[in-house]
């Protein structure tokens, strides 16, 4: 289109080499974000994304150092030029992890930071404050602390932050990354309410490709190694192999159109499952497809590792968190466990570790009460990956870190070096085995993390949102990591809110909520269960919205045989 709207970023030539590193992150940008916008930005880890973003919030140059070339204009002037604060007034940004942007005790007080540092009379502060906390549905929680929030709350408090500075440009760095499906979508479309209300620029960096495109952008800028390789609509991005090519994850419809032999062009209108066009013959196929395809075979009995039997668990109030639960995980299985914030999910890691005693019932490992076991005897069979990375990292070095378990018992120094070595290669994080954690991505921090628990080679692993935060490519090198270590016999538990994690790697899924197990069932049952699918704050996947569409009359077994086929295709 001739847009004749100015620029709210503008990038001509622009290159930038951080100090610490050898080559430039970002080679020869030439970009133009216009004002009233709504661009999604997507890409691998290390592609740049983040770093564009950087140049867009005046991180970069003025927080990561480095040399720039070329010319970067936010808001019509020159980003060399600005100071941080004078960038801030022009350019609101919510952070990946909202507890890095809190500063305050309370909601209110968060929200009326930048108020604050402006003198805003106190009046006027509070009526805009009310209303930001209003137009992102936290009036109610003004006088809470920002810790005691759930993630999607604590993201809602960033937002209406941001939104009282009046800023034109609103930066968003990976808003879903550690939100739960439904906050997830519940996000989606708050970002896109501002952007109608507000009329603000809205520019949007993600890995969650299909739950940004829930609501519409005005255009995909997709990045790799540093440069842009596309800057579509999203109709022409989908129907392109761009997203394939750069190990991104195509929305899961698109996927199952795709192996029903579906050829996928614009006029398919491929950018949401409910424009998704199905009338050129696209239902035909996808029935077809679905009859033709394997079923799915039932589970196998398995001899159980780790049993849970009655556990009840109260916290000092006494409400109980864990109520008569029982479960048990089988040898050499990969169980995906899920349930909403507060089912008790963590609750039940922290016993089964020893952090804490149930106040009823038992657990058994081998068929052993394991009551009377030690956290260190526990950990030498049972091995616990806690969610936030940050909670889990002493050491200042890579090396340091995943080391540090092996020395505590005393291993040589030697067996030490091999085995770390061995596992930061097993964990994709052998090139930087020299570099500090502080100089890692959110996304590399976890595998520091995973890799240091792994190192100590236990029998179960269980790994609290493993895949939050990481790029398709990593995700994937993770899961089928972890698919290895489980073919090698080890017992993998997930607790997790991530679907396709579900979908495309558990084997079976158990539902925690109201304090014991809900379901113990296959992920494509679970997940096309709208009863369960509501209490454990998951979301129907667009593939039974698909079978629905093309009226195959059982969208359960269209989703079973779609993992199936899905699997295959990975494997192969």
């Amino acid at each position: 289109m001739g847009d004749n709207r100015r620029p709210a970023a503008e990038f001509k030539g622009f290159s930038f080499q951080y100090r610490a590193q050898s080559e430039p992150t970002l080679h020869d940008i030439d970009l133009v974000i216009h004002e009233g916008e709504k661009v999604l930005i997507v890409g691998p880890s290390g592609s740049g994304k983040s770093t564009l973003a950087h140049c867009i919030n005046g991180l970069v140059p003025h927080f990561h150092a480095g040399e720039m070339e070329g010319e970067a204009l936010i808001g019509g002037e020159n980003l060399a030029g600005l100071d941080i604060f004078a960038l801030s007034r022009k350019v609101g940004t919510v952070l990946q992890d909202p507890d890095g942007q809190f500063v305050s005790m309370t909601v209110a007080e968060d929200i009326a930071f930048s108020l604050e540092n402006d003198g805003m009379p106190q009046a006027e502060m509070k009526v805009k404050v009310a209303a930001a906390a209003r137009s992102v549905g936290m009036e109610g929680h003004l006088e809470s602390s920002p810790q005691s929030l759930s993630g999607g709350q604590k993201q809602r408090t960033s937002m209406a932050g941001v939104l009282v500075g009046e800023a034109g440009i609103l930066l968003f760095d990976e808003p879903l990354a550690s939100l739960d499906p439904e906050a997830g979508r519940l996000a989606v479309e708050m970002i896109d309410d501002i952007h109608r209300q507000t009329g603000c620029t809205v520019i949007i960096v993600e890995h969650r490709l299909e739950e940004v495109l829930h609501r519409s952008v005005d255009r995909i800028i997709v990045m790799g190694e540093g440069r842009i390789v596309a800057d579509l609509s999203p109709e022409e991005l989908l129907s392109s192999s761009t997203l394939r090519e750069l190990g991104l994850r195509e929305p899961l419809y698109l996927t199952a159109l795709r192996y029903a032999g579906c050829p996928i062009g614009p006029e398919l209108k491929p950018a949401s499952i409910e424009t998704v066009s199905l009338e050129s013959g696209g239902a035909d196929q996808l029935r077809a497809w679905h009859e033709a395809a394997e079923a799915a075979q039932p589970l196998l009995a398995r001899e159980p590792v780790l049993e849970l039997e009655g556990i009840s668990y109260a916290y000092d109030a006494g409400k109980e968190v864990l109520s008569g639960l029982s479960l048990s995980i089988g040898e050499g299985e990969l169980v995906g466990i899920v349930g909403r914030n507060g089912a008790g999910k963590s609750t039940l890691s922290r016993l089964i570790c020893g952090f804490g005693r149930p106040t009823a019932g038992r657990i058994l490992y081998r068929g052993r009460d394991i009551a009377g076991d030690t956290i260190k005897e526990r950990s030498e069979r049972i091995g616990y990956v806690m969610q936030n990375p940050n909670h889990m990292i002493s050491k200042h070095l890579i090396y340091d870190e995943v080391a540090l378990g092996l020395q505590l018992r005393g291993a040589g120094e030697e067996e030490i070096r091999e085995r770390v070595l061995e596992t930061l290669k097993i964990c994709g994080l052998h090139p930087f085995r020299s570099w500090p954690i502080s100089a890692l991505s959110y996304g590399q921090k976890k595998r520091v993390t995973i890799a240091s628990i792994l190192v100590l080679d236990p029998e179960v692993i269980i790994l609290d949102e493993p895949t939050a935060g990481q790029d398709f490519r990593h995700y994937n090198e993770m899961m089928e990591f972890l698919l290895e270590l489980n073919r090698r016999g080890k017992s993998i538990v997930v607790i997790t809110h991530d679907m396709h994690l579900l979908l495309e790697y558990a084997e079976r899924t158990l539902v925690i909520g109201e304090g014991r197990v809900l379901a113990d069932a296959l992920p494509a049952d679970v997940l096309t269960d709208a009863a369960l699918v509501e209490e454990a704050s998951l979301r129907e996947t667009s593939l039974q919205r698909l079978a629905a569409r093309a009226g195959i009359g059982d969208p359960r077994e269209f989703v079973r045989r779609f993992i199936v086929r899905d699997r295959e295709a990975r494997r192969s």
